[in-house]
């Protein structure tokens, strides 16, 4: 069973950047980054499908960016232009979820001034 491994959090101040990384054990196909914030239910963020077909959900439109190196198994997000309202723990996982998906430990992302 696949596994993922989340790394690049931190605290950054308001319109700063992060770049998130997630090492998967084998090449995935399909993935995406996802979040939760507090209170909150996770929520899809971005995915990429191959090497170069992506979506974002709008609040990110224009702010992420995600990607993969050429061995398929490690994604990227790079997070520019933060807000306050991006502080969550990010995860990745397949995209689609498998019917009982599990999750790595995530990295938190932290956007205060």
């Amino acid at each position: 069973q696949v596994q993922f491994v989340e790394s690049g959090g931190g605290l950054v101040q308001p319109g700063g950047s992060l770049r998130l990384s997630c090492a998967a054990s084998r090449s995935i196909f399909s993935l995406g980054w996802y979040r939760q914030a507090p209170g909150k239910e996770r929520e899809l963020v971005a995915s990429i499908v191959g090497t170069a077909t992506t979506n974002y959900t709008d609040s990110v439109k224009g702010r992420f960016t995600i990607s993969r190196d050429s061995t398929a198994s490690t994604v990227y997000l790079q997070m520019n232009n933060l807000k306050p309202e991006d502080t969550a723990v990010y995860y990745c996982n397949l995209r689609p979820l498998p019917s009982l998906p599990i999750w790595g430990q995530g990295t938190q992302v932290t956007v205060s001034s």
